[in-house]
């Protein structure tokens, strides 16, 4: 048996995306495949970070696009990190953010998530280090992390060094205690230009991790956001501004200084209607950023979900050879040859409804049927048996179970 196989029929039956099935299942929708490729080439040929978001309905395949998204990137030499936003990752908190997304970091062909090792290998007098210093006091918004960073590269007392990798990783340390630590390495004071702010200056960290990634000779930073409808929950003001925040992801070129950076972000068809719409999104911009320069990043977010590209169901010939690649699997996974041709298992599912996961489910459920009982067949209730007592009538517990 291939255990391979087996892995992705169990993924596919739990109807749950998996990376593993975006990797073996990347054929359909090449239109907009195509139109990714062309982004992520662009982030090594010619260093043009750029951002983009999806729309579709629930079911329609968007976490399982970007997890083919995630395969094709780390086939390319690209970092990939990927986040589902939620209650606890909201996008007017990019600090959390920042946490988050790095805690689910990939350097390419790694199966655990994680770049403290590329800290952790740097020497203080290394090519790498003078460069990311360098990088750190003239290219960022606030100096706090080329004193970190100066820090972290010359420190002994291993209890410094994890809470300034800690820092590195999302886990801020306050500035007071920064300072402490780098008066006591260097016998001198870390004066800040501008106080650190974690909910200004969180850009800074995105910033620098990109530059690091491109420093050690990955093609790009690919950044993967799922289920962005989430925005909706927040209050008005959160809501507008988690919109802002987006700005520097989808377009770097005008609001951030992000390298080598692909964003993406999947949300809801309807999220136009039931919260742009719904919640006066356009009309509330004026009232929570007064003026121009602040306004406009929220404006081109809110126009750019607008455009933004559908998932439209797959064709059938494009599920016919899905369902070609279920049955191979299902064959492979289980040592057997399913003989049912891809048209009938088409039309076997055909009742399960428009969703292409259920079809999938409905799919392999048809194969496993066929596989254990050479046969297909409808699940059903024949006849329904009348209960011995009514529920007046419930017996006691005493009459089954003899009490000494």
């Amino acid at each position: 048996m291939d255990y391979e196989s087996q892995r992705i029929i169990e993924a596919l039956r739990s109807g749950v995306s998996s990376r593993a099935v975006g990797h073996y299942f990347s054929s359909g929708r090449p239109e907009i495949m195509t139109h990714i490729a062309r982004k992520l080439s662009k982030l090594y040929e010619q260093n043009e970070s750029s951002g983009m978001i999806i729309s579709g309905k629930y079911g329609e395949g968007k976490t399982h696009l970007l997890n083919t998204v995630f395969n094709m990137a780390q086939e390319n030499n690209m970092v990939v990190s990927q986040i589902s936003l939620s209650k606890e990752t909201p996008f007017d908190k990019l600090n959390l953010v920042y946490k988050k997304l790095l805690s689910n970091t990939y350097l390419p062909n790694r199966l655990q998530p994680g770049f403290r090792s590329i800290f952790e290998n740097m020497t203080p007098n290394s090519k790498e280090a003078g460069d990311l210093l360098l990088f750190a006091s003239k290219h960022l918004e606030n100096d706090k992390l080329f004193f970190l960073l100066r820090s972290f590269l010359n420190v002994d007392d291993p209890d410094d060094k994890f809470l300034l990798m800690a820092d590195l990783e999302g886990d801020y340390i306050n500035n007071a205690l920064l300072r402490k630590i780098y008066k006591r390495i260097f016998t001198q004071p870390a004066k800040f230009n501008v106080p650190f702010s974690k909910t200004k200056h969180s850009m800074d960290y995105f910033t620098l991790i990109s530059h690091l990634f491109k420093l050690m000779g990955y093609n790009g930073w690919v950044l993967l956001f799922d289920e962005a409808e989430l925005l909706g929950r927040l209050g008005k003001k959160a809501r507008l501004t988690a919109y802002k925040n987006m700005a520097p992801f989808l377009f770097p070129e005008k609001y951030s200084h992000l390298e080598s950076v692909f964003s993406m972000f999947a949300l809801g068809s309807s999220f136009m209607e039931d919260v742009v719409e719904a919640k006066h999104d356009f009309d509330s911009i004026s009232e929570i950023f007064v003026d121009k320069e602040s306004r406009e990043p929220a404006e081109k977010v809110l126009k750019q979900i607008a455009e933004a590209p559908q998932l439209h169901p797959l064709t059938q010939d494009e599920i016919m050879r899905v369902f070609q690649k279920v049955k191979e699997f299902h064959g492979k996974a289980y040592d057997w040859n399913p003989e049912i041709d891809v048209q009938e298992l088409l039309k076997l599912t055909s009742s399960r409804g428009y969703l292409l996961r259920t079809r999938i489910r409905a799919a392999v459920e048809r194969l496993d049927q066929i596989y254990q009982y050479g046969q297909t067949g409808e699940i059903a209730v024949i006849t329904l048996v009348e209960p011995e007592y009514s529920e007046d009538e419930i017996p006691s517990l005493e009459e089954f179970i003899p009490i000494d």
